[in-house]
Parts: structure tokens; sequence; C-alpha cells
């Protein structure tokens, strides 16, 4: 699914009008009917008690005017507040006077921003994504006296006082929803942490804007969702071998941390690799046998870290990084490895950190590398970010300077190329927030690299099955209970979800 601007935005709803020939009142009353059709579907009138509508002077405000009226007409108590002006769009005009006679209407004012009692359920129509500056005077005032009020916000399109795909000034007044409900695509500002306490749940209900003028529109921001993947992982063959689906390497693990090698290990296997090696230390070799007897161990001379780098010949991927620790040995296998190596390469952990203290080293990652840093490993790789925007920028930079694919991980994991294209994924939930995650991931993602898949599509589907692979884990274990292992164990279905079937 693509990540339009807000100007891109506004061009496919003109796109719209033209192709179907219909007025721009027409497509409001099309998108404020499905936002009717969410919130009745989830609240009676009488769970939803009176809702009070405020509406700005400008097409947002006109959605929230079809809104009040289309509750009206199903028995929902409504009160319309609106905001003063003297450049009140057309299609607000209108459709106020639409609005029926039996509807309250208040006009706001400094001394009358009417009582919001704890619990009501507001509907934030105010500003949508053609604000371009922060909000000020009785608007902040309006924003200020709902957010202090602890009401139940469902903001329409966006919450007021956020911009679509812009920075945040310091300071600026936002609207603080409990759910957002946008239409046909999902904006960037949903995606980023920081907007996090204003978007609330988002949600994107299709209104049927013109599918031609959707696809021709060039982007390079997606929302990676299943759709997105369709096609790119295929059944297996009937005649397929152990040797069709590649033979990876995981180098890991030191003392006290082999866990994260055993992670990565059961991940990559229940990810559909053919063989799979460990590379560990020899303080591992009992764990790795006992806790992945699928896995061959291959111990490492040195007791306690990885020491040495095996022959590569035999491998078609190779991971690095859990658990791995910083020694002078590490370091000198994983520079080592990125001279040598001549298949794709995985880098999570301790060899994202060993990058980050070698920058020299950079320079030799071999193209088409997948790191996988969560914010602090990127930051020491990148620099620090001045805002969520300004990380997306060091993200671009990054994979664009070093021909690699980087992993940002995060609650909207955020896939970077080396063409700039950016992949914000759908999957996953809180729970994931646990250690060893990211070991899990490093073996999906080195297994499906170990097979004919190619970089992108590797990584798109790999952290899109590690998220439902979570999901799905949670629905047994719930949030609070999901270990890493969990993860792993619902690997397979994930995946599953996701292979091309045979048609008949």
């Amino acid at each position: 699914m693509k990540i339009f601007t807000a100007a891109q935005t506004r061009a496919a709803d003109q796109a719209t009008i033209q192709s179907e020939g219909i007025s721009s009142e027409a497509l409001m009353e099309r998108a404020a009917t499905a936002f009717t059709d969410w919130l009745t579907a989830r609240l009676s009138p009488k769970e939803a008690g009176e809702i009070l509508i405020l509406c700005g002077p400008g097409n947002n405000g006109g959605d929230g005017l079809v809104v009040a009226r289309r509750l009206y007409g199903r028995d929902y108590t409504v009160r319309v507040a609106v905001l003063p002006s003297e450049n009140k769009s057309g299609d607000f005009q209108r459709n106020f006077q639409k609005l029926p006679p039996e509807v309250i209407v208040t006009e706001l004012s400094a001394t009358n921003l009417l009582p919001i009692p704890a619990g009501a359920l507001v509907i934030d129509a105010l500003f949508g994504t053609g604000l371009t500056r922060p909000l000020e005077g009785l608007a902040a005032a309006v924003v200020q006296h709902l957010n202090a009020a602890q009401a139940r916000v469902v903001a329409v399109d966006i919450p007021s006082g956020l911009f679509s795909d812009a920075p945040q000034p310091a300071d600026s007044i936002v609207v603080r929803a409990r759910h957002t409900v946008s239409f046909e695509l999902p904006k960037l500002a949903f995606m980023l942490p920081h907007n996090a306490e204003y978007v609330g749940q988002w949600h994107v209900l299709p209104i049927d804007l013109d599918k031609k003028f959707i696809e021709e529109t060039a982007t390079k921001l997606h929302f990676l969702d299943a759709a997105l993947l369709a096609g790119r992982l295929q059944k297996r063959a009937r005649f397929a071998h152990k040797g069709t689906y590649g033979h990876a390497l995981l180098l890991a693990g030191s003392k006290g941390k082999i866990g994260a090698a055993v992670l990565a290990a059961q991940a990559c296997l229940r990810s559909g690799v053919g063989l799979l090696t460990l590379r560990v230390p020899a303080v591992g070799y009992d764990v790795v046998q006992t806790a992945v007897p699928e896995a061959m161990c291959l111990t490492d001379p040195a007791a306690d870290f990885v020491s040495e780098l095996p022959d590569l010949t035999p491998y078609s991927s190779i991971g690095i990084g859990p658990g791995l620790g910083k020694e002078k040995a590490p370091q000198q296998v994983l520079a080592q490895l990125l001279r040598e190596a001549k298949v794709p390469l995985v880098l999570d952990a301790d060899a994202l950190n060993i990058l980050a203290e070698n920058r020299e080293l950079l320079a030799t990652l071999p193209p088409d590398s997948l790191l996988t840093p969560h914010p602090k490993e990127f930051e020491r790789l990148a620099g620090p970010a001045r805002d969520d925007y300004h990380r997306l920028d060091l993200l671009r930079d990054f994979c664009q300077k070093h021909r690699c694919y980087t992993i940002l991980k995060g609650a909207n994991t955020c896939l970077g190329t080396p063409d700039g294209t950016l992949y914000f994924n759908s999957t996953g939930n809180p729970g994931m927030a646990t250690g060893g995650s990211g070991d899990v991931l490093t073996g999906i993602l080195t297994a499906l690299r170990a097979q004919p898949l190619s970089p992108l599509d590797a990584a798109l589907i790999g952290i899109y099955a590690h998220g439902r692979a979570g999901d799905l884990a949670a629905q047994v274990t719930g949030e609070a209970g999901l270990v890493a292992g969990d993860i792993a164990r619902f690997i397979g279905p994930a995946l599953e979800e996701l292979t091309t079937k045979e048609s008949f």
C-alpha cells in the first residue's frame, strides 16, 4: 500500500472527481459516510451518549458536518460546535445548510469553549491535512481544552494540528486522539513514534479513490501489508530437497549469550532454510546440540567467543552478530568476513556495534547486505537525529551511501533500501519488545537470504513474517507473556499465510 504526501492525496481526490464526474461535495459525502459506518459499527447510540463534533471552517469541518447529519439520521444524539471564520469552504457552507434544525450548533469563542465531560465522545473535525502552520489563538485554545477533558476523541482523517508529512514545530498544540480514522491510504505521520500520543489507534477506510491515479503515482513510501507481498513467496516444489533452500551459517554467541545464538538458529530453521550451521564458542557446544538438534554445530577454538572465521565455501548466506560480543577477536572475524564473503550477509547486534566503533569497515560492506539495527544502534551508525523525519532522511542516506538494506526496528519497523524507498511494516505488537526478538529476526532473514529470493523480497517477507508471528503468538500468550521463543514457534504459520497457493 502506498503512502502519499498531503499534496498527492489532494491530487487523488481531484482525479477521482474528474474521472467519475462527481462534485467535491459528493466525495466528502462518501468519506463521511464511511466514517459514520465505522463509528456506528462500534458504538450504539446508548454507548456513545451525546456526541460533540468540533468543526473547523474548511473541508475537514465539512466532513464533520456530514457525519453529524448522518449520525442524527441513525438516532444518535449529536451536538456541533464550529470555529468562527470569514473564510468557510464552499463544501462546509453547503453541508452546514443541510444540517437538520434539531441538531444544536454552537459557535465557539474564547468565553464559550463548551464543557466537555470526562469520557464524552468527541469527533475532531477541526483541521485536516491542509494545515501548514501550528495552531494558535482560539483554535489552539479549543484543542487545549479538549485535551484536558479526558474525552474519547476520534479524529477525522488526521488529528487537528498534526502535520501529515513534515516535522512538527516544538510545543505545537495537537489533538490527542484515541482513534484516528483516515481514508484510502495511510499517512506518513501515522508511522512515526513521536506522533503516537496524538494519533492513537489509526484506521484507514476505503472510499474508492481513483485506482489508476494511485497505481501511476510514484512514491518512495510504502506501507507493508500482505497485499504488497502477494506472489513473492512461492509454494515449495514437490521434488525440492534441502539443497534447494540453501545452507546458512550463523556466527553468534559468547559466554553468557549463547541463548542469542539458539534463538537465531531456531528462527532460521523455522523460516525454511535447507541446512544450518552455527559457529559458536566452545562454551556453547552442549547448549546448541541440546536446544537446536536440527542444526550443525561448528565450535570455535576459543572457549568464550568466536575468534576464527570458518571456511565459507559451503554457505548460501551468513548471519552474524547475535550475542557475538565486541572483543578484539570477534572484531577481526567481522572484518575478515566483510572482505571475503561472496554470499548475502545479515548483520545484527554486536556486528553493528563493531561497525559503529570501526567505521572504516563500512567501506568494505558488500552491496545488498542486510543490517537490522534498533534506533540506538542506528544512531551509532548514522548519527543522532533531530526528529523522526530527520531519522528517515539519515536512513535513506545511509542505505544509498553503503548500497545496503537497513531494517530500523520499532513499532512500525522501517526498511530502507539502496534506491531510497522506505517500507513501514504493518505487523507486530508491543509484546515483541522483549529480549531476543531481534535475534529471531536475524535468523529469519538469514534463512530467507539463503533461498532464491532477492534482497528486497527477503527483507520485506522477513520483517512482515516476524511481526505476524509475534501477533499469532500474542493471541496465545498475551502481549505481556510473550517471549522471543514464542515468536520463533509461529514463524511457520506466518510464512504459510504468505505462500502463493496453487490455482486449479
